[in-house]
């Protein structure tokens, strides 16, 4: 493969094919699952039937018209390069952000991906001894992370792509009410779309994980969960009431000294996470909750929101 002419064929920088290349080496990939399959497969992934209709229109069955050769390379390398750091828990990008406008095999390859890894991940959940239910849950994240997309006009996946590989790998659980990053000595914690984040689901759920941990993963010894996140932002508090399930999940944590976080633009995250939306005018927001009203009186005032990191003993 010319990475050159990959990289133009494809729209994307010639050094993000190379990284694909370099992370993937001559690894293995892994098959997708029979195309008849697949409509099982994406229903206990909680995809809805509009995603799964996408995803089964662009399938990349042999000799499709959708599937360019570079297609093919970076669909089989990208799934080399996850299925390279299986048991890994950092953030990795799968591949290059692809101009998804060009059709549904463009749109979707990261998922193709992901639909390639379900089985190797849960042949890894099955040697650490992990339930079925748990495994699936975790995974249905994926469902989850394409509908948010959908509401947000396709702004949202260049972020998602990377997020869903710690499924794939392993490197992240989702028991009870939050999700539960592995790595470091601290037990990442991550707030899905799930419901009220009510101080009995939290408990329960920092609970189930204070077992699994050290059940699954005997080698790995936890002293701290830990969360970064603009939901632990203490100007908050200036908005929401102090019984208010926000404030009560802030209470839990101890706050590092803020430091401005490299690469990321807290109000832009406030934004993506509050509305599920990145291009409309604060003015055309909508104003329900009283979280959405401190997040649109608080920008408009001028001043801005901060991503912050905290702790607390596991």
């Amino acid at each position: 493969m010319d990475l050159g002419a990959a990289a133009a064929r494809l729209g994307v920088a010639v050094g993000d094919v190379e990284r694909v290349q370099r992370l993937a080496g001559d690894g293995p990939s892994a098959p997708l699952p029979d195309k008849a399959r697949a409509g099982v497969i994406l229903e206990r992934l909680a995809v809805r039937p509009e995603d799964a209709d996408e995803i089964r229109a662009g399938w990349p069955d042999a000799g499709s018209p959708l599937w360019t050769p570079e297609l093919r390379w970076l669909l089989d390398r990208s799934i080399a390069l996850v299925r390279a750091d299986l048991g890994g828990f950092e953030w990795l990008a799968p591949g290059p952000e692809l101009p998804r406008e060009r059709g549904p095999a463009w749109q979707h390859l990261y998922s193709y991906a992901y639909l390639a890894l379900v089985d190797v991940v849960l042949d890894f959940h099955r040697e650490h001894g992990i339930t079925e239910d748990v495994s699936w849950t975790t995974l249905a994240d994926l469902g989850r992370n394409l509908a948010v997309d959908r509401r947000m006009n396709r702004e949202g996946w260049p972020v998602m792509q990377a997020w869903l590989t710690l499924h794939a790998r392993g490197g992240l659980y989702e028991l009870g009410r939050l999700q539960h990053q592995r790595g470091g000595g601290a037990i990442s914690l991550h707030i899905p779309e799930a419901g009220p984040l009510t101080p009995a689901a939290v408990t329960a759920s920092l609970d189930e994980a204070r077992v699994f941990f050290p059940r699954h993963f005997p080698d790995e010894h936890y002293t701290t969960f830990s969360c970064g996140s603009w939901l632990l932002d203490p100007q908050l508090r200036e908005y929401l009431p102090d019984d208010s399930n926000i404030i009560r999940f802030q209470r839990r944590f101890e706050l590092e000294p803020y430091e401005q976080p490299e690469g990321l633009d807290p109000d832009v995250e406030v934004l993506r996470f509050g509305f599920r939306s990145l291009t409309t005018p604060l003015d055309q927001l909508p104003r329900q909750t009283a979280l959405q009203r401190a997040i649109i009186d608080h920008l408009r005032a001028g001043r801005h929101w901060q991503w912050r990191r905290g702790s607390f003993a596991f």
